[in-house]
């Protein structure tokens, strides 16, 4: 996972802030479709 977006999850929960972490999440599993399923 890069970390960028580590980064912007761990805010994101930090300050319980669900839209940011449902958005974060499709990016991961798009992120993750984009490398070809690696990682």
């Amino acid at each position: 996972m890069p970390q960028w977006l580590q980064r912007q999850l761990m805010k994101a929960f930090q300050t319980k802030n669900r839209r940011q972490i449902l958005l974060l999440n499709d990016c991961w599993f798009l992120y993750q479709d984009k490398q070809g399923g690696r990682n």
